[in-house]
């Protein structure tokens, strides 16, 4: 019997040695609230992840780069590139962040030198609603990509070879059209019971520079997404909790029974 527990127990020490491990993302995403200076909890819900927003404050998403070499981000907010403006496709401009790099993208780039804030507003006056694209409205998306590493072929390949792999590689991209647009379709369906989306705030000074990279991959080796809503808007589709207030009794002690400092007694 005890020959066939630890051999039991061996069995299951081997299978925990072969099971692989979670592969880590490139990039870890957060959103700050620039207001409070909080970083918004994440609540997984469902497969989604959601973060509270509240209407009126200002935000950014906080990108880490979890690796030892150059990544591409490209970065959307409500279906819309940051960068760029056009609808996001991993395909576009990102921001490439350097090894081990955080930084934090503040708003919609409107130059190299300055961006719109992004910033917490009706869905109505949302930048993607304003421009006519709702659907995707409530979801800040990354899309990131190694970078190609410089490799010296021992030979020439044929063209004719390279031509085939081209071809190929396009027949998948064709294939895989239809996912985006059953996609498209449910993000709609959600979009009618959004709240808040991200607006195009004040201008402010934040410089960039411009850099080469080479993409390793055709497709995004990360895609993340982070919804967000309003946090009664959770609370109704059983994201969060309802925020409860403290209770006090009053035949209880309290460690601090006072409240702001009293006035001396006057002299007599």
């Amino acid at each position: 019997m005890l020959h066939r527990f630890l051999a039991s127990l061996a069995t299951l020490a081997l299978l925990a040695a072969c099971a692989p491990a979670q592969a880590r993302p490139l990039v870890d995403v957060s959103v700050v609230d620039r207001d409070t200076g909080e970083w918004l909890s994440q609540h997984p819900h469902r497969g989604d992840v959601w973060v509270a927003g509240s209407p009126g404050h200002r935000y950014s998403v906080r990108l880490t780069n979890t690796t030892g070499e150059r990544v591409l981000v490209v970065l959307s907010v409500d279906g819309v590139n940051a960068i760029t403006g056009q609808t996001a496709h991993p395909s576009q401009a990102g921001y490439v962040l350097e090894p081990w790099q955080t930084t934090e993208i503040n708003g919609w780039r409107k130059s190299m030198h300055d961006v719109a804030q992004f910033v917490f507003t009706d869905l109505g006056d949302s930048y993607a609603a304003r421009t006519g694209r709702p659907r995707n409205v409530g979801v800040i998306g990354v899309a990131a990509f190694r970078e190609a590493r410089t490799y010296y072929p021992q030979y020439t390949p044929p063209p004719i070879a390279r031509g085939r792999m081209e071809k190929r590689g396009e027949a998948n991209d064709a294939a895989a059209a239809p996912a985006g647009t059953s996609r498209g379709l449910a993000a709609e369906e959600s979009a009618r019971q959004q709240s808040i989306g991200t607006g195009h705030g004040d201008r402010e000074w934040a410089p960039t520079s411009r850099t080469g990279f080479d993409r390793a991959t055709r497709q995004p080796e990360q895609v993340s997404e982070v919804r967000y809503d309003e946090y009664r808007r959770l609370v109704a589709l059983g994201v969060v909790p309802r925020r409860h207030g403290p209770i006090w009794r009053e035949d209880a002690p309290a460690a601090f029974p006072g409240g702001f400092v009293a006035d001396p007694p006057r002299y007599r």
